[in-house]
């Protein structure tokens, strides 16, 4: 492991404080970047993304894809617990905390407004990311495309009727653009960049492509920490003046993401799944597609918003939570036997 990877949680949280400093000092160079989107995505963003994944792509070998459906029970997995326990816990812990726990200090109108926030969250399973979180943990790469790929197809189906009945409401419209849009930036693109870079190198060797693929690593932490900064960045006013509303939307948002986690985790020893897919099934449950709960928020409630706000936070909160996951399932790898 190198340097990078050996210290990411302290380049992020540096990320972290960089994002928020210079989002204070230099304001208008973030709102600049923030207008840089289409469709809710933010195209800075997804250059960093970008750069995150790619490396990743390249070393996933469409040989194997095949074999993938010989061990349908990381898929199921991730499945029932992205579409059939997710959105409904999420819901759960919102209504909890801010019809309950946090009601004195909060209106009505934001508590319903922050719920909805958090049920959007909920029913918006990750698309991105979680390339990051298989590679550190050491997950089975073409494993982790079939998954991200079959949650993409039923989002397009589930994410709507789902959210509607959540929400109470009737007129949930998928954000199409931001759907496809993110999709084809953050998968369909590097995925195809990544299959030709590995054709062209292992046409070479299969120690070219090693080297090649391990000189490029790097760039995905180097992606992360820059995503970071700007996420951060963005929001750095927000942060400095709601403090204590943001503290209240992330405390039940982490205790869900903590709480997905081990049920994926509980089900996935059940199953008796090895590591290299128990580990990105359970994280890609626990992740969420930001820009698609942010776009929908918005267009539902409105830019300032308290569900555009909760939202928001759970991007925030999202990164250093992941983070501590990918270091319990690393610590909760198996270790080789000591050889006699």
């Amino acid at each position: 492991m190198g340097v990078f990877e050996r210290y990411l949680t302290v380049w992020v949280g540096l990320g972290i404080l960089a994002g928020v400093g210079l989002g204070l000092v230099i304001p208008g160079l973030f709102q600049a970047v923030a207008t840089l989107e289409v469709a809710q995505v933010n195209l800075v963003v997804a250059i960093f993304i970008w750069v995150m994944i790619y490396p990743m792509m390249i070393q996933i070998d469409w040989n194997a894809i095949k074999d993938v459906g010989k061990k349908p029970q990381g898929l199921m997995l991730t499945l029932v617990v992205n579409w059939l326990i997710k959105p409904f816990t999420m819901a759960a812990m919102g209504v909890l905390f801010f019809q309950y726990v946090f009601a004195p200090w909060v209106d009505p109108q934001s508590a319903s407004e922050y719920i909805a926030g958090m049920i959007l969250l909920g029913v918006a399973p990750c698309t991105a990311m979680v390339f990051v979180w298989s590679q550190l943990v050491k997950g089975d790469a073409n494993y982790t495309l079939v998954q991200v790929s079959v949650n993409d197809v039923i989002m397009v189906f589930a994410f709507a009727p789902i959210a509607a009945f959540l929400l109470g409401v009737t007129d949930v419209t998928v954000p199409w653009e931001t759907l496809l849009l993110s999709t084809v930036l953050y998968v369909v693109l590097p995925l195809v960049a990544g299959l030709l870079t590995r054709r062209t190198w292992i046409a070479v060797s299969e120690q070219h492509l090693r080297d090649r693929v391990a000189f490029l690593k790097p760039l995905s932490v180097v992606g992360l920490i820059a995503t970071v900064v700007l996420l951060f960045g963005f929001q750095a006013r927000t942060i400095v003046e709601q403090p204590l509303i943001i503290g209240m939307i992330a405390i039940p948002l982490i205790l869900q993401t903590y709480g997905i986690f081990f049920i994926a985790w509980w089900g996935a020893r059940l199953l008796r799944l090895p590591h290299n897919i128990a580990g990105p099934a359970c994280l890609i449950g626990t992740s969420n597609f930001f820009e698609l709960a942010v776009a929908v928020a918005i267009s539902l409630f409105g830019l300032n918003s308290g569900a555009a706000l909760a939202t928001v936070v759970g991007v925030l909160v999202e990164v250093p939570v992941m983070l501590s996951l990918v270091a319990l399932v690393n610590a909760w790898r198996p270790r080789p036997l000591a050889s006699q």
